[in-house]
């Protein structure tokens, strides 16, 4: 049987108030509470966009039916049901309680996640894989649009915010310093080490004027750039200066 007819059957086993399987743990939770996916089937899971975008949903409305995820995402609210499921069975997601009927809303069970695409295990690898592509695919297109449309930003953001790239000649060693720099700032002031941004993570503790801001980090070898010439053997003017034409 495919993994996608297990998880229907589970789904309709649910919605008849069968008891559903117990949930695959996605993976480990390191000292500062970080989900670190290291289940493949979970990372599959997880490798899908209304997937990704029903777990983005949750963060920002903190708790969500299947229904009200159908409004945000312009889903049907069957499709919604399933994917909840599903993330449910993968641990990702729990009940949060007080629905009514059938209509039980969702809340992530994570602040962050983070997800290795080098394993010795080559079906880990192949679902991080996914993932990447899935996430990269999302965030960038999410920058793009807003990065194009600085026009309709609020004016306080005015020259604050926006863009820009770096680019150094770095041994691996000195890379992955500076980028495990940056990745402390990032958790220092906007991760578990800022409590009062992650209060913001429900809704109803966010200030009047608080904006939904992403900032994405991103650290990679370019692998496209042309070749740089090699000095030739000869000096085509020996004389230093150019033949004139004719």
């Amino acid at each position: 049987m495919s993994s996608e007819a297990e998880d229907r059957l589970a789904t309709e086993a649910g919605s008849r108030g069968i008891a559903e399987r117990p949930a695959e743990a996605p993976g480990t939770r390191d000292e500062r509470g970080r989900l670190n996916l290291t289940n493949p089937k979970a990372i599959r899971a997880l490798a899908h966009p209304i997937r990704w975008a029903l777990l983005e949903a949750l963060g920002q409305a903190g708790t969500l039916t299947a229904t009200q995820a159908s409004e945000m995402l312009g889903e049907s609210p069957a499709n919604c049901a399933f994917h909840l499921r599903t993330l449910a069975k993968y641990g990702f997601i729990e009940e949060a309680g007080g629905g009514r009927g059938r209509e039980r809303p969702w809340r992530q069970v994570f602040d962050s996640m983070s997800w290795r695409t080098s394993s010795e295990d080559p079906q880990t690898t192949l679902a991080a894989q996914a993932l990447d592509q899935v996430w990269l695919d999302r965030s960038l297109a999410r920058a793009r649009r807003s990065m194009t449309s600085r026009a309709s930003w609020p004016e306080s953001l005015d020259d604050a915010m926006g863009g820009s790239t770096s680019r150094s000649y770095l041994t691996p060693r000195e890379a992955n310093e500076i980028y495990a720099e940056l990745q402390k700032t990032f958790e220092r002031l906007l991760g578990s080490g800022s409590s009062h941004i992650v209060e913001r993570k429900d809704p109803r503790l966010r200030p009047p004027d608080a904006l939904p801001m992403e900032f994405v980090l991103l650290g990679y070898p370019v692998l496209d750039l042309p070749p740089i010439p090699e000095d030739d053997d000869h000096d085509d003017f020996p004389d230093g200066q150019p033949e004139p034409p004719g």
